[in-house]
């Protein structure tokens, strides 16, 4: 998916789609759609199919805008960059995505049973913890996901669990403010956590899914190729060995702030965790080297040069396809295949 040239609400680029499939049974994307000074909606997008391969999309319009207060701030707007699991138990599509309002990115939640009419939450409550002596609601946060079922709490009753990375740095919020880490905490690089919100809360009202409970660290940066910092992709998916989860990974040069334009000198690469299915912020296996890097003139250069950023799996007709926004700019896809070693 390209931006259209007759679309104004398309000017900046389409980017970074969730991904669903409609009471039909028909596969959609919801991408990102950016319009002239960075304000950002969600679009629905039909997947066209060619012998079971995607290979292009039917637009259906937008299904969410920056139409609340905490979505709009003086100098920018935008829903951005969501993520949709559906949950068989709750019978919803749940979106996680990035609200870009007055204090900038802060998390939210939305709903719908259909990937057409969505229904907000509202933003997300981190509630305090004693051991972290720090209160995550100050913090920027982005890359949310919602695992698809239940898992073990840390108390071990079943819980929903959502992956998140909060960003430590306030400076560019607050001159001067600089770095407030967690206790314990040493490195500030931004990583991958998970927080918790019990099953039968959220089965009995689900906007208890905004209140957040429980946050454990799940990894930091670990290799070259994700020096500066990492974030979970796709909703979680389970396969035999435990949850496999894409992540993307940055290195390079890192300019300070939100500013698209000064990100010239990074590099967007993805690759794969399994998570522990007993302790999701236990990692059990990593890749050392990516998966998936930017190589095509699509990922190379785009609105953030040198990006590939996985957001959606779907399966299709047994084939695993990942779709991805290519350099801010395109959506791209690629097939991910299981490899048996002899």
């Amino acid at each position: 998916m390209s931006p259209h040239p007759d679309e104004p609400g398309e000017a900046e680029g389409v980017l970074n789609p969730a991904s669903g499939h409609t009471p039909d049974g028909r596969l959609h994307l919801l991408p990102r759609l950016v319009s002239a000074g960075n304000v950002s909606r969600v679009g629905l997008a039909e997947v066209v199919l060619s012998g079971g391969v995607p290979v292009g999309v039917e637009r259906r319009g937008v299904v969410l805008a920056p139409d609340e207060g905490w979505e709009r701030g003086r100098n920018n707007a935008g829903v951005e960059d969501p993520r949709i699991t559906f949950v068989p138990r709750l019978g919803l599509h749940v979106m996680t995505y990035v609200a870009y309002g007055p204090l900038g990115p802060r998390l939210a939640f939305a709903v719908s049973e259909d990937l057409e009419t969505w229904r907000r939450l509202g933003p997300m409550h981190f509630a305090y913890q004693e051991d972290l002596d720090t209160d995550l609601n100050l913090f920027p946060n982005k890359d949310a996901v919602l695992f698809p079922e239940p898992v073990p709490g840390p108390d071990g009753k079943p819980a929903y669990a959502m992956l998140h990375r909060p960003m430590w740095d306030l400076g560019w919020f607050r001159d001067g403010e600089g770095v407030h880490l967690p206790a314990g905490m040493t490195d500030e690089r931004p990583g991958i956590w998970v927080s918790y919100v019990p099953a039968d809360e959220v089965e009995q009202d689900i906007t208890a899914l905004v209140r957040l409970r429980d946050h454990r660290l799940v990894a930091l940066s670990e290799h070259p190729w994700e020096e500066l910092k990492i974030g979970a992709g796709p909703a979680p998916i389970r396969v035999e060995e435990g949850w496999l989860l894409i992540h993307h990974g940055v290195s390079g040069a890192l300019a300070p702030g939100f500013d698209p334009q000064a990100q010239q000198r990074v590099n967007y690469s993805a690759g794969a965790m399994i998570l522990d299915p007993q302790d999701v912020s236990r990692v059990l296996a990593r890749s050392a080297e990516p998966l998936l890097f930017p190589e095509t003139e699509e990922e190379r250069s785009g609105t953030v040069p040198n990006v590939v950023f996985p957001t959606a799996i779907e399966e299709v007709e047994g084939v695993r396809y990942v779709f991805y926004g290519m350099a801010d700019a395109h959506i791209g896809v690629a097939r991910l295949d299981r490899v048996t070693e002899a």
